[in-house]
């Protein structure tokens, strides 16, 4: 099969890098507006992989594209996801994306029967979380006869802190801010409802050397999970990770209005608060350096009679050997295999469907764990 890496960036080649690893691919083609940029990550790959120049708002461009593959990864911003699936429907080709905006995958599950009529299926949100996290949500969901509470708990951390924040850029401070000021779409006693940002505090112990972390509220992670599961579950939420103190100091920021997006007149010049603070934190955050990504998905509920509880959790580090971050391990690899399952036919349902109603969860953690994601289970 042939599969296609639109965008050439931390994701495209952690995706690249996973593909090019992979019996069942004979070619990935690198693509990027970028010419030069897609040349250096396919040189970087190897012999399966070659480099073309596609601009990832071009409709002609990416229809050329689509038309040469079975399958497509679209690593780009989440501005374009909705025309990638319009592409992907007149190419009969199948695709994936990073996901990050809610409304953006409404306007593509919308065009669910299209893509089923192509034959093609659709995956938004396949990066870690939403992603990942909602596959591992599934699994713990369908083990048991009834689910009282999901609870999802996702940190990208340096492995070692430093001030002002305890965190650095892991990924877009453009999607950072986001997480940080936008409602939380949750369940409670089984009714969609919206929480606020950057509350909802709560202690959670990892292993060492990272002890004690905070939990706190931020949008998109439960992504259209509350959609699925509504009615059918009681209580689900997700809450970002983080070191102590890197919460409060944020809900700081956002209460002083550092975060708001609406242009304001300071001395005659017009900016908004938000793009002052984004570039500050660019300017003056650490640099990552070495990272580790950590996860606990819980599902409690009831199995028969038995009251039980099922954990999901992983750790995963920077790989030295690679040189990839944590960050694109987790995020990347979730969706090369997506990728490879759709057009090998794991993936059997057709049209545009998010993770928790497409991906089969066994074989999907079964290839996580091959790429060296230890997702540890166990239940109580």
């Amino acid at each position: 099969m042939k599969v296609l890496v639109l965008g050439s960036g931390q994701m495209g080649k952690g995706a690249a890098y996973d593909l090019v690893r992979n019996d069942k691919v004979e070619q990935v083609i690198c693509a990027d507006i970028n010419e030069s940029m897609a040349k250096r990550l396919a040189d970087e790959m190897g012999g399966k992989a070659i480099a073309k120049r596609v601009d990832a708002k071009n409709r002609d461009q990416l229809v050329s594209a689509f038309s040469e593959v079975d399958s497509v990864i679209s690593a780009v911003s989440y501005t374009v996801n909705l025309l990638h699936t319009e592409v992907a429907i007149e190419t009969a080709t199948h695709m994936c994306d990073l996901g990050g905006n809610l409304s953006v995958v409404k306007d593509q599950l919308a065009l669910h029967d299209r893509a089923k009529d192509a034959g093609i299926t659709v995956v938004p949100d396949c990066g870690l979380a939403p992603g990942m996290v909602s596959v591992l949500a599934r699994a713990g969901i369908e083990a048991l006869n009834s689910v009282e509470e999901v609870k999802i708990r996702v940190g990208g951390l340096q492995q070692e802190p430093r001030p002002p924040l305890n965190y650095a850029l892991i990924f877009s401070v453009e999607g950072l801010i986001n997480e940080y000021v936008e409602p939380c779409m949750v369940l409670r006693d089984g009714k969609i409802t919206y929480e606020d940002p950057l509350v909802g505090f709560e202690q959670v112990e990892f292993p060492e050397p990272f002890g004690t972390l905070e939990a706190f509220n931020t949008s998109g992670g439960t992504s259209t999970l509350p959609l699925t599961y509504e009615g059918k579950i009681k209580n689900l939420d997700y809450k970002t990770l983080r070191y102590p103190g890197h919460g409060h100091k944020m809900w700081c920021l956002m209460k002083l209005g550092l975060m708001d997006g609406e242009e304001q007149d300071f001395d005659g010049v017009r900016i908004a608060p938000r793009k002052v603070l984004e570039k500050m934190l660019e300017n003056n955050l650490p640099e990552s350096g070495k990272d580790a990504t950590l996860v606990r998905v819980t599902v409690s509920g009831w199995k028969g009679t038995e009251s039980r509880q099922l954990i999901y959790e992983m750790i995963d580090y920077f790989d030295d050997a690679s040189g990839l971050t944590s960050m694109m391990r987790t995020t990347s690899f979730p969706a090369a295999v997506t990728a490879v399952m759709m057009a090998d036919d794991t993936i059997v349902d057709r049209g545009v469907l998010p993770p928790e109603r497409s991906i089969p969860p066994e074989p999907f953690i079964k290839a996580l764990r091959e790429r060296g994601l230890n997702i540890e289970f166990k239940q109580i």
